[in-house]
């Protein structure tokens, strides 16, 4: 039982003696390395139901309120992001900030639908089904956004020369935005969608959030395979191309740093990049691969890390916006530094 979570019941029959159901009532569960102990205060039929992977309440409510506080902190944060950009933006932004402004609308997109879906999880089926539709929609137009991410931090440190798109931007666009609209519009074609239960125990029926998501009532294979297929495997091949871009990106800045063989300043900077590739992980969206550690001996640690460095994601691209903007107001001071020495001195 390793892996999972077990509880004593025994069989009670109501009033009715054809009927009864499952009953931990007047029973205790405690378990050493090889065994589980129950401890009854009557006699029965008793038997051990285990959960495979199955939290503890109390930490299932743990994750439940973080991703709600989590989920609400980053709406705000990613709504500053784009005011902000929108009081000071340039005539000609950079391909960078726009990308990272369409990766931030995703990402609040997300995490109101997902309070949206988990808030109004018990209304009319096809509102329940709209939220799940849109849901699903944000959530793939999040990983398609970091994507294009990792794609346009490649052009700009590997192809470097010759990399002018025409229509850059509407293409991205139209791939960022348009292809999780045509995946969830066939999924919505075959009811996917509808109230989905994340966690319920069978002995005393415990469930601790219901959403607006791929339905778990009436789900048939073919929903099955259409969430593990979008899901599961978009996100891992998402993954895996960030990854490689993100050792690339790493092996580039070794480089660079190698031709200065200066030691003075080396921690500083030895900081400077860390922080850099922290960000940018973020950016590449690598918190998400933690959906991967959600099972097996470090299950608990890795539903953890996954709930609270996903539902804040807004805050730190957040932080991430804030730095590169600081880096950004502090070039241009010495641009134009520089410039009005050289101007004084000729």
């Amino acid at each position: 039982f390793q892996n999972g979570t077990g509880k004593c019941v025994f069989w009670k029959l109501s009033n009715s003696v054809c009927v009864g159901n499952w009953s931990a009532d007047g029973c205790k569960t405690t378990h050493n390395s090889t065994d589980f102990i129950c401890e009854c205060n009557h006699l029965s039929f008793f038997a051990i139901l285990i959960s495979p992977d199955m939290p503890d309440p109390a930490h299932v409510r743990r994750l439940v309120y973080i991703s709600y506080i989590g989920s609400s902190l980053s709406v705000v944060f990613t709504v500053i992001i784009i005011v902000l950009f929108l009081c000071h933006r340039k005539s000609k932004a950079e391909h960078s900030i726009i990308i990272h402004m369409q990766l931030t609308a995703s990402l609040l997109l997300l995490h109101l639908f997902f309070l949206a879906s988990s808030i109004w999880s018990k209304t009319e089926w096809v509102v329940c089904q709209s939220l799940g539709l849109m849901l699903h929609w944000a959530l793939l137009a999040t990983f398609t956004w970091t994507a294009i991410e990792g794609f346009h931090l490649y052009l700009l440190l590997v192809q470097v020369f010759n990399i002018y798109i025409r229509r850059y931007l509407l293409k991205l666009s139209l791939v960022g935005w348009g292809l999780p609209a045509i995946t969830v519009m066939i999924c919505g074609v075959v009811g996917a969608y509808g109230k989905h239960t994340i966690t319920k125990n069978t002995g005393d029926i415990t469930v601790a959030m219901d959403l607006c998501w791929f339905k778990t009532d009436n789900e048939n294979g073919i929903h099955t395979a259409m969430r593990y297929v979008t899901v599961n495997g978009y996100l891992g091949l998402v993954l895996l191309f960030n990854v490689i871009i993100l050792a690339v990106m790493v092996v580039k800045m070794r480089q660079m740093r190698a031709r200065n063989i200066q030691s003075r300043g080396r921690v500083r900077r030895m900081w400077k990049d860390l922080v850099t590739v922290l960000g940018l992980s973020c950016v590449l969206g690598l918190p998400w691969g933690l959906a991967f550690t959600i099972y097996g001996p470090l299950s608990l640690v890795g539903t953890y890390l996954f709930n609270i460095l996903n539902a804040f994601q807004g805050v730190l691209m957040f932080l991430w916006f804030l730095s590169i903007t600081c880096k950004s107001i502090q070039e241009e001071q010495k641009s134009t530094k520089d410039f009005t020495q050289s101007h004084f001195n000729s």
